[in-house]
């Protein structure tokens, strides 16, 4: 009987467990994660999880009873060192095999190191519920907590701490937040957000020195400055999980390279997720390839690789994997809402709202076409506009379409009380 190995123990991995079963293939199922844990969220833990409103049974992925009736082997804390596309095998830490017929890589990403990190207490990463405890653990009403790097994970990081009483400054080298997400006049829009809240952002700086004996001190910037810190947070975001395959033949390039199916190149071998590389045939005209690091795209490609695998498996007619992206963030009361690409050289417009007020809708454009809309606390406007991002609608029209809506809006008569 054919065999699937699932490497990564993630939401894409179980999704694509869940598709297996869902779609009839009845062999035997392992899952590979390098993790203890069973399945769980990630997004809660720089928010929910890491404030403490939430503990670790509100992040289960599924209860266990549901992941039971999957029939599913689970290696977990089993660490992949190695892939062997031709004898179609992976290698674990502990030099066991495991053998395939179909494999789907789920890795997800690894935390970024500092170049030069030292090695002190205080100093902490966020990318697994364990880190989230520590760095939980750690935090204490009147801390000073220092954040490097003002992306979606570093400015979540320091919305939950300012929520456990901390003191929080925002280090960033670039000249806004979010800039490589959202752009520089949005990013910086963010950071209004944080700074009303009392979170000091610090951009277009540079750290020159992390001090401390046995603990974290303090960061010395190149100009000179130290800030004082009782705890870092190491926010300068992810690599993708590739390491353990990188001798296997697959092609790798900030993720594992795969074409329009999300075959990574051998027929019995797919990838989803934050690992995944792929030509997303809705956006290839502004980017010939994207790798994607958000939830909604994890579930999504889990599910269709699984159904791509077994196509290919029961030589079934394939199809290529296209979607609009679509991230949600939480900071303080504001919902940051994006669906589709942001790019440098994007026409942004604000469409509804302000930012002065913390509550707008940005569109982006480029070359006269809708390529992303932005909504800070706005999902009324944000979560309709998928279907015009996914038909290559032009800015022209993009603006009219936000103008009839707001009239609508406007003359609607107000709800029922």
């Amino acid at each position: 009987m054919e065999k699937i190995v699932i490497v990564g123990a993630s939401l894409a991995g179980v999704r694509a467990a869940e598709t297996l079963r869902s779609s009839g293939f009845t062999g035997p199922i392992t899952v590979v994660g390098a993790e203890r844990h069973m399945p769980y969220d990630r997004p809660p833990l720089s928010k929910k999880f890491l404030s403490g409103e939430w503990e670790a049974d509100r992040i289960a992925l599924r209860k266990p009873e549901d992941l039971a009736t999957l029939n599913i082997e689970w290696k977990l804390g089993a660490v992949a060192v190695a892939l062997d596309i031709e004898k179609q095998t992976v290698s674990l830490e502990d030099r066991s095999l495991v053998q395939y017929d179909g494999l789907i890589i789920t890795t997800g990403g690894v935390a970024r190191l500092l170049p030069h990190q030292p090695p002190l207490a205080g100093i902490h990463t966020l990318r697994t519920i364990d880190d989230a405890i520590a760095l939980r653990d750690d935090i204490q009403t009147g801390s000073r907590v220092v954040v490097i790097g003002a992306g979606f994970i570093g400015l979540e990081a320091a919305a939950s701490a300012v929520q456990r009483g901390a003191h929080v400054t925002v280090l960033e080298g670039l000249e806004a937040p979010l800039i490589r997400g959202l752009g520089r006049d949005m990013g910086s829009a963010i950071a209004q957000v944080h700074e009303k809240n009392g979170v000091s952002v610090r951009c277009g700086v540079q750290v020159a020195a992390i001090q401390g004996d046995s603990r974290v001190s303090g960061v010395l910037l190149s100009s000179g400055e130290l800030i004082e810190a009782d705890v870092l947070v190491v926010g300068i975001g992810v690599s993708p999980a590739t390491q353990w395959c990188s001798t296997s033949g697959l092609t790798i390039r900030d993720g594992i390279v795969c074409d329009e199916l999300l075959n990574a190149g051998p027929r019995n071998v797919f990838a989803a997720g934050d690992v995944a590389r792929w030509p997303n045939a809705l956006f290839t005209d502004i980017e010939s390839d994207m790798r994607v690091e958000h939830w909604t795209n994890a579930a999504e490609q889990g599910a269709h690789a699984a159904k791509n695998l077994l196509a290919v498996m029961r030589n079934e007619e394939v199809e290529p994997y296209a979607a609009v992206p679509f991230f949600w963030s939480d900071q303080f009361d504001a919902r940051i809402q994006f669906l589709g690409r942001a790019t440098a050289d994007a026409v942004v417009d604000v469409v509804a709202g302000n930012t002065a007020d913390g509550k707008w809708c940005a569109i982006y454009s480029v070359n006269n076409r809708l390529t992303g809309v932005l909504g800070v606390s706005m999902p009324k406007l944000v979560m309709p506009s998928r279907a015009l991002l996914s038909t290559h609608t032009s800015r022209t029209d993009a603006l009219a379409h936000f103008e009839r809506v707001l009239a609508a809006q406007a003359a609607a008569p107000p709800p029922a009380r």
